[in-house]
């Protein structure tokens, strides 16, 4: 923690142990490329996790030691872990993190609950409350099976109650949007202060060379509806490129046009390339953050999103691009007959700036900043209760 010292004393501070909280670590996502960058700021941390598969990890979380909750040895941990969600918080809890100073939580499973020292920091990043327990509730349940369904209806109280119970723990709470700090105020009781994840923009470069296809860039299943991108472009004759793979993929080729064509595979540089060259990228989910938006942006194109979640953050409406108001082709194809005209007037570089909020060395400056806070307020009331 921070020691502030009397005029004229010199304090010599002892090593701070930092441990860092992640809900699951079996692949290598968003979330994990977050947590990456955390560990830039702690590179002698240790990860604690429910359940972890190092052959899925960067080699830059593999430098950390990490270790697991007891959900790691229950049977096919590896692959059913969410089916054991109502043990996670008795996990949590069970976890000693009393030789830990700081301890940060990357809340997206459970991950916020773990008990600390008094004196130490608590810090939570928060990429979303967990949704299948809140504002997606309802939707999970519907397109879960019966029995999934019924399993899903009689833990969801109890992990609602934890949740927001366990929101009390954390020193500090940081959003990666100002769409997930309203659903923390609304759901955990909380405050919460928005540092929004990085973004490698600098690895994105402009093209001259742009098409007329526009392109569709992520996983193929329901909630990021690439359907509504099918639908619109086959009814309306325009070409776009769909990247992407899924459980979606065969219902959407045999429900498109001509104009839509699939790659299910990318390397990395082919799909700078696509970025650049496309003439727009279409994002149609409803997200927390979203990065693909900002790297579309980065790369000197503009986006049209669905208007809600933090695309409307990322994405500067009649600026960088356009947002729609429904998640349907009708709105979809309005939106891009309004894009039609507006995209004379776009200004490449605008779109660069923009993206360039989302910077790597941003994020580094805004979550350290927020610590330093932290360690602020724990100092202060740890003097009060001494005095």
């Amino acid at each position: 923690m921070t020691v502030v010292p009397t005029p004229g004393e010199t304090v010599l501070a002892r090593p701070r142990k930092v441990a860092i909280v992640h809900y699951w670590l079996v692949t290598m996502r968003g979330g994990e490329r977050v947590l990456e960058r955390i560990c830039d700021l702690y590179p002698n941390a240790d990860i604690y996790t429910h359940v972890v598969d190092e052959a899925a990890l960067s080699q830059t979380l593999k430098r950390h030691r990490i270790f697991s909750t007891f959900i790691s040895k229950l049977p096919l941990a590896k692959t059913q872990y969410q089916k054991y969600l109502p043990l996670m918080p008795a996990a949590l809890e069970a976890l000693d993190l009393s030789a830990y100073d700081l301890v940060i939580s990357c809340e997206a499973g459970p991950a916020k609950g773990v008990i600390t020292r008094p004196d130490a920091v608590h810090v939570t990043y928060c990429h979303s409350p967990m949704r299948y327990i809140w504002d997606q509730y309802h939707a999970y349940r519907k397109a879960s099976g019966k029995l999934a369904g019924l399993y899903l209806r009689l833990v969801a109280p109890r992990m609602r109650a934890w949740d927001r119970m366990s929101a009390s723990r954390p020193d500090v709470i940081m959003a990666n949007s100002q769409f997930v700090r309203r659903r923390i105020g609304k759901f955990w009781g909380r405050s919460a202060s928005v540092v929004y994840p990085p973004v490698d923009v600098d690895i994105f470069q402009r093209s001259d060379a742009v098409s007329d296809e526009c392109v569709w860039i992520s996983q193929l299943v329901p909630y990021k509806r690439p359907d509504i991108a099918v639908d619109a472009f086959t009814r309306s004759g325009r070409k776009l490129h769909v990247i992407g793979d899924g459980p979606m993929l065969e219902t959407l080729k045999s429900r498109a046009g001509p104009n839509v064509r699939f790659t299910t595979r990318m390397r990395f540089d082919e799909l700078r390339v696509a970025y650049a060259q496309a003439r727009a990228l279409i994002f149609t989910a409803e997200e927390d953050f979203g990065i693909i938006p900002v790297e579309s942006q980065a790369a000197g194109r503009p986006v049209v999103v669905f208007g809600r979640g933090g695309g409307t953050e990322t994405v500067i409406d009649g600026e960088t691009g356009i947002h729609f108001n429904e998640q349907s082709a009708d709105s979809l194809i309005e939106a891009m007959n309004r894009f039609d005209v507006w995209l004379p007037g776009f200004d490449p570089e605008a779109a660069i700036a923009n993206a360039s909020r989302f910077a790597r060395a941003n994020f580094l400056r805004d979550f350290a900043a927020e610590v330093a806070r932290a360690e602020q307020l724990v100092a202060a009331d740890s003097v009060l209760v001494s005095r």
